[in-house]
């Protein structure tokens, strides 16, 4: 993956976002660069976990604690997910210690 994700690191979200449920998938609109995205499922709840500063190896242990996954699978598309949301700048991360 990215160099945005060596070591240990917490991630929160961006505030300006305006997130709704739509059939049981989150969609979120940007409003700082006016696009929509649609969150899925899973990424949802990702966006819920996110609502305030959490670490990386919380994340994970949370979606593997809920759901019936490999952890090495979490942990791959995890990183994807969280990839493509720094990626639109919806998202913050920080290395080290809790923002």
């Amino acid at each position: 993956m990215g160099d945005i994700f060596e070591g240990p690191f917490y991630i929160k979200q961006k505030e300006g976002n305006i997130v709704s449920d739509m059939d049981g998938e989150k969609v979120m609109l940007s409003i700082s660069n006016g696009k929509y995205y649609n969150l899925g499922k899973i990424g949802g709840v990702i966006w819920d976990l996110i609502e305030k500063p959490i670490s990386y190896l919380e994340l994970v242990d949370s979606l593997v604690n809920n759901y019936d996954v490999d952890r090495g699978e979490c942990e791959q598309q995890v990183l994807s997910f969280l990839e493509s949301l720094k990626k639109e700048e919806l998202i913050e991360i920080k290395e080290g210690s809790i923002m």
